[in-house]
This record gives structure tokens, C-alpha cells and sequence, in this order.
């Protein structure tokens, strides 16, 4: 095997031996055979060459070796021009024209002769060989002749493969690259002695040169620098032109493919191409993924800077969602399109639809915080709207302190509902929806009231309390009461305990319906009536106890705030703790019946002056005796402030008198030393003057311990009345 030299294209020649050479040795037909086959299946052309005397003859003219390849071709090879050059060497004086006829003649025999499959009755024998003839002259006889001959079929190999050349049929043509691979295994089918299948051996060849290929481009493919950078770059961040640089890419490696494997089985290199674009596109495809999953979640983010700004400048909730989702889904399309790759048919719908969910997600999360922070915040308004209001009430509760509530209620929570619905006019929300968030914030302020009604309930001891001090302590005219003597102190307490009594009844229940109850009515015939009170002290007597029960009447438990046996325990608990202001004021009373008695009973002053007449008219004879009496009243009176008799004795009779008889001396003493002090001053130029004056001054020293002393009597007693009534306060 050689290649042509100077013959263009490429042509390679195969040299093989005659049918009756002796290197096949003696009746060795099986070779011959072999080597034919192998001919007709690697050759575009086969040149036989042929003695010109043997035409005509059975055996010297390859009849058989030629009925025999027929006949196998025919089985087992689709219809496929090879051009059998038949080469008349050592021509005669017979002209060409007269030998070409008998040869073709003889040739279509054998083609007729041949059995033919069902397939191929009725082929004809051009649509498998094209058959050529041409005579050479004797080498040895006419040399020259002989060599312009063979120069001139030379010639005929030139562009052989162009449309009328010698081998113009191309239809089972093997690429050059394929060559060696295709014409071993042929060899390799025919020396096992099985059947030469051609198509197949040609899809075979292909299939193996294209893979090839494909592994080369793909392997190029991965190398690619340009590749490599953007593969990078895509799982930090989107990058620009994503889809039409890929493609560009992908199309330089599908296109070197074409160019390499052109010449082969056009199944076999479509197959292969289609595969490695296969493998291109899923070894692409992660990078293709992440640019979309960059363009989702930087679309998603700029929505949610542009629907918090449209939130922001004042838009309506669902007019802001609406154009800013239909903006940014359109912009995501379009940066999709900027990502798709010519080669691919990917679908972006899921991406695409992750997108709407995770916007509609985003939408729906602050659709949520905006309600909850809207309704959060009329919470709050009506929450403040009724807390005080509700707390001042109670704490004066009186018969209407209900209805006032549920007016209260009823004005606040039209005004929250008003202010409600205006806030949440743009969230273009269904009337269900819309009348729940009312219904809800409705609930809120009725539930407001009940929270803050169980509150003040537990600290309803302290109300009654407070409430009975304010009444029982102050007069009609807010002012402290000083306990005269004139005041009822009955009617006094029984008034400030019916207006306890009333504050109970009202904590009793929740009473925002309409719903009629005898609350009041129970507790005023069970605490305050005096005849069941009475009846109760009888014994022979069974009280029915209509607070001996955890439910009111007409009253549902989940109103009630304080059961019929609660209020018993408190109103026993509030009488107890009372009790002290009613006993304190009544002392009060009479310790000031006691301090304005000072004057002994008529009767014991007429006594007086009628046993004391004596005892009178002596003093009005002797004006000395009144002298000495009244120094001993100011002696007496000293003594009384110094030893302050009367707050000794406040606390008991010994006690005062023990603490007396420990401080009368030195009390005595102190009083002595002073009027030494006195005497021992010296005389002045007047001593009947400074006698005078010092008995002045002494008067006026026991005039002032006189007054003192008497302030110091009755001081502690205006202090006892005021104590008093501080605690009644």
C-alpha cells in the first residue's frame, strides 16, 4: 500500500495478488476469495487486470471469482457504486470497440446468473458497479506506447472524487481519519470467515471516530479558558451576556465537531453531535442554574426595596404590589432572555415561578406585619381610650357606671372601627376578611373593659374601704368630720356601708349586654336588712343563705367576677377592718361629751353655796386668805405643767402615778432652787420697785407656766380628736 505521488487528493493504492498467483498456494481459493472481498469493501476503485486472450474463457477470466462476489455483495451490501476498472493488458490488433461489448457482455451474464435476494430481483448491475474498460499495449513490444497509455489513465485518478470522476460515488466513503481502524476490521470479519457487512462495519467505523471526536471537543470544551472564567464568575454574581457568550462558546466546539466529522455516517455523526452538545449543555447547565438563581434573588431584592418605597411614599398596599410585581417579572424575563443559550430549550418557567411564589410569599408576609402593625396600633388607641376612663368609673361605681361603660365602648370602638377602615382601605381586602379585623379589634376593646373590670375586682376590698372612709370621715361638703356629738353616727355608717355595699354589687358581674340581673338586690337583702339579720341571730329559725352559691343568678360564669361566696367573705373581711373606724369615732364622741361637761351638776352648786356660805364670808373678811390661795393655785398650776400630770396619766392610773412619785421630788427641788436664784439677785435702787417687779415678774413667770400648763392639759385631748379622725379618714 502507497500513496499516489503527485495525485490529487489523496489517493492510496493497494496492491494485491493475481487469482493465479503462487503465493497463495495450490488450490487456495479461500484467499483469493478474502482478498476480493477486502478489495470491493476498502476500494472506491478496483482494477482488474485481464490478458487479451483470456476473454472470452471461463476460469482465466475470473467468472467465478467475480459470480462469487456478486453474489455476496448482493447479500450482504446496500447498493454502493464501486467502479471495476477492467485493464486489458498486452492489447491486440483487435480494436478496444470489439472487446469492451464480449467483456461487458460476459460481465452482465455473470450479474444475471447470480441468485439475487428478494430484495435485489430486479437490480440492475449498474446500481452497484460502474464499469470501466481500457487496453494497454505489450510493455515489451511497444514500450513507448505502453507508457503514454498508462499516463494518459493516470490522468483519470486526478480529482476522482469530483461529480463524474472515477469515483464519483461517495456513498460509502470512509474518512481518512477512519481509514486504518475501518480496513483492520474488515480484515478482521473476513479471517473469521463471517459475513462482510458493510453498512454496519461503516456505522461501527463512525461511531468510534466520532466519539473520538466528541471527547476531543468536549475535553477542549473544558480547558476553555473563556469557560472557566465565566464559570467562576457566575457563583459570585450574575455576569453580563451570560447566554450569548456561552453560546458562542458552545458553538466554536459543536462546529470544529462538524468540520472533523463531516465524512462520516451522517446518522452516526448527527447521534454523536447530538450527544456532545448533550454533555455540553449538562456540563453547563449548574452554571446556567446559578445565573438564574442570581437573577431570582436579585429581582426579588430590588422588588422589595421598590414595594417599601411605594409602602413608604403613601401607595395603596395592593396597588403597590401589583405594579411593582408586574414590573419586576417583566425585567426577570428579560434578564432571562439575556441568559438563554442558543443550544438549549431549558424552560425558565419554574425559576420563574419560584420568583412569583417567593414575591408572593413577600407579599403576604408584609400584607401581614402591615395588618398586625395597623391593628397592633388601634389596639393601642382604643386600649388607652378606655382604660382610664373604664378604671375612673368603677372606682365611683353607682347604678349607671355600667351604662356609662357600654356608651363609652360603644363611642370608642366606632371611632377605632372608622379609623380602621380608612387605614386599610388600599389593602383591597373581601368584605370576610374585613369584617373579621373589625369583629377582632370590636372583641380587642370589649375585651379592654373585662380585663381591666377583673383588675379592678381584685382590688374591690380596697375601693369598699377607701369609699366607707371618704363617707364615714367627711361631710356632705368633703370636709372632716369633728365628732360633736350631734353627728348619727348610725345612719352615718349605715349610709357609707350601702354605698360600699353598691361598689361590690357593681364588681360583682361584667354587665356590657343588656341582660337584667338582681345582684344588688341579693347582697342588700343578705348583708344589709336587718330583720334577716336578725332572723339569722334566731336559732330556732333556718336562714336561707341566698349567697351560698359560686353563680348569680341570670348571670353566665364566664360574666361573673366575683361569686355570691366571695362577696360574703369580703363583705365579713370589710366589716371586721371598719369596725375600728366606727368604735374610734364613737370614743371620739364621748371623750368630747366629757371634755365640755366641766361644770359640776346643778344640784352640787347649789350644795355650794349653801354649805360654803360660811366658808365665803370668812374670805370677804380676810382678803389675805385669797392671797395665799391664789399663790397656792400658782403653785399647784406650776407643778401640774412641770410634771405634766395630765399626759401621765394617759396612759393608765399606775403607770401615771409610778412615773409621779419618780419625778416629784427633783420637781420640787427645781422649783425651789429657782425661787433661791430669784431671791439672791441684787436690790436695785428702788427695792419697793424691784420687789415690785420681780413679784411682776414672777406673776407673769407663772402666768406664762399657767398658760403653758393649760395649753399642755388640753392639747393632748384636741390631739386625740384630730388622731381620730385621721384614722376614720
Amino acid at each position: 500500500m502507497a500513496r499516489c505521488a503527485g495525485i490529487e487528493p489523496c489517493t492510496l493504492v493497494m496492491d494485491l495478488e493475481g487469482t493465479d498467483g503462487r503465493e497463495r498456494g495450490e488450490d487456495d481459493t479461500a484467499f483469493e476469495k478474502q482478498s476480493a472481498l477486502f478489495a470491493l469493501a476498502v476500494s472506491d476503485i478496483v482494477l482488474i487486470n485481464m490478458w487479451c486472450h483470456d476473454i472470452g474463457r471461463e476460469q482465466a477470466a475470473n467468472k467465478p471469482l467475480l459470480k462469487t462476489v456478486f453474489q455476496v455483495m448482493m447479500r450482504l451490501f446496500s447498493p454502493r457504486k464501486t467502479t471495476l476498472m477492467f485493464v486489458i493488458r498486452d492489447k491486440t490488433r483487435t480494436p478496444l470497440e470489439n472487446l469492451e461489448p464480449v467483456l461487458r457482455e460476459d460481465i452482465q451474464k455473470i450479474w444475471d446468473s447470480v441468485p439475487k435476494p428478494e430484495a435485489h430481483k430486479e437490480t440492475r448491475l449498474s446500481e452497484f458497479f460502474n464499469v470501466e474498460v481500457v487496453a494497454l499495449s505489450s510493455y515489451e513490444e511497444k514500450e513507448e506506447q505502453f507508457k503514454e497509455q498508462v499516463a494518459s489513465l493516470r490522468q483519470r485518478f486526478f480529482h476522482s472524487i469530483a461529480p463524474g470522476g472515477l469515483a464519483g460515488d461517495r456513498r460509502g466513503v470512509v474518512p481518512a481519519s477512519g481509514f486504518s481502524f475501518s480496513a483492520q476490521e474488515i480484515w478482521k470479519v473476513i479471517k473469521e470467515n463471517k459475513d462482510l457487512d458493510l453498512p454496519a462495519h461503516k456505522v461501527m467505523v463512525a461511531t468510534v471516530r466520532c466519539e473520538e471526536i466528541a471527547n476531543e471537543k468536549y475535553g477542549s470544551f473544558v480547558a476553555n479558558e473563556k469557560w472557566c472564567q465565566m464559570e467562576e464568575a457566575v457563583e459570585s454574581g450574575p455576569v453580563s451576556g451570560f447566554g450569548k457568550k456561552l453560546s458562542a462558546i458552545l458553538n466554536i466546539s459543536l462546529s470544529e465537531y462538524d468540520a472533523e466529522a463531516i465524512y462520516f455516517d451522517e446518522g452516526v455523526r448527527s447521534a454523536k453531535q447530538k450527544q456532545l452538545e448533550e454533555k455540553l449543555l449538562q456540563l453547563v447547565q449548574p452554571a446556567h442554574q446559578s445565573m438564574l438563581g442570581h437573577i431570582r434573588s436579585g429581582t426579588l431584592e430590588k422588588f422589595k426595596e421598590a414595594f417599601d418605597k411605594a409602602l413608604n411614599a403613601g401607595e395603596g398596599f395592593s396597588l403597590a404590589a401589583q405594579t411593582c410585581t408586574q414590573s419586576y417579572v417583566a425585567q426577570f424575563d428579560e434578564w432571562c432572555a439575556d441568559a438563554v443559550i442558543e443550544q438549549a430549550n431549558w424552560d425558565t418557567s419554574k425559576v420563574r415561578d419560584k420568583l412569583r411564589r417567593d414575591i408572593d410569599a413577600h407579599v403576604a408576609s408584609v400584607h401581614a406585619a402591615k395588618l398586625s402593625e395597623l391593628t397592633s396600633s388601634f389596639e393601642a388607641k382604643l386600649n388607652a381610650a378606655l382604660s382610664g376612663p373604664v378604671e375612673a368609673l368603677l372606682d365611683g361605681a353607682n347604678s349607671e357606671t355600667w351604662s356609662a361603660i357600654k356608651k363609652l365602648l360603644l363611642r370608642e370602638t366606632e371611632s377605632a372601627v372608622a379609623g380602621f377602615c380608612n387605614a386599610i382601605f388600599g389593602f383591597d381586602m373581601d368584605e370576610q376578611s374585613k369584617d373579621k379585623l373589625i369583629a377582632s379589634l370590636e372583641n380587642y376593646g370589649r375585651g379592654v373593659i373585662e380585663a381591666k373590670a377583673r383588675e379592678e375586682s381584685g382590688r374591690v376590698l380596697i375601693r369598699m374601704k377607701d369609699r366607707f372612709s371618704m363617707l364615714f370621715s367627711h361631710d356632705s361638703d368633703s370636709m372632716p368630720r369633728i365628732w360633736t356629738g350631734k353627728e348619727d353616727i348610725r345612719a352615718i355608717t349605715k349610709t357609707a356601708r350601702s354605698a360600699s355595699l353598691k361598689l361590690l354589687s357593681v364588681m360583682a358581674a361584667i354587665r356590657l349586654d343588656d341582660d337584667v340581673d338582681n345582684i344588688e338586690t341579693t347582697l342588700s337583702s343578705a348583708l344589709m336588712d336587718a330583720k334577716n339579720n336578725a332572723a339569722v341571730k334566731d336559732r330556732s329559725i333556718i336562714p336561707f343563705d341566698p349567697l351560698a352559691s359560686n353563680s348569680w343568678e341570670k348571670i353566665p360564669s364566664t360574666r361573673t367576677l366575683i361569686t355570691p361566696v366571695q362577696c360574703k367573705s369580703l363583705w365579713r373581711q370589710f366589716k371586721t377592718e371598719t369596725e375600728y373606724t366606727v368604735t374610734q369615732a364613737i370614743s371620739a364622741q364621748e371623750a368630747h361629751k366629757r371634755n365640755n361637761n366641766w361644770l359640776p351638776p346643778p344640784w352640787a352648786i347649789v350644795a355650794l353655796l349653801v354649805l360654803g356660805f360660811n366658808e365665803f364670808m370668812t374670805l370677804l373678811r380676810n382678803p389675805l386668805y385669797l392671797g395665799v390661795i391664789f399663790v397656792g393655785f400658782l403653785l399647784v398650776k406650776a407643778l401640774w405643767v412641770q410634771l405634766d400630770i395630765s399626759g401621765e396619766f394617759r396612759n393608765g392610773a399606775l403607770p401615771g402615778l409610778l412615773s409621779l412619785s419618780s419625778k416629784f421630788v427633783p420637781t420640787i427641788m427645781n422649783l425651789l432652787k429657782r425661787l433661791a436664784e430669784e431671791g439672791q439677785k441684787p436690790a436695785t435702787a428702788d427695792p419697793q420697785r424691784n420687789a415690785t417687779k420681780s413679784f411682776q415678774n414672777g406673776s407673769s413667770s407663772f402666768s406664762d407656766s399657767s398658760s403653758s400648763a393649760s395649753s399642755g392639759v388640753t392639747s393632748p385631748k384636741q390631739e386625740t380628736e384630730y388622731s381620730n379622725t385621721l384614722k376614720d379618714d
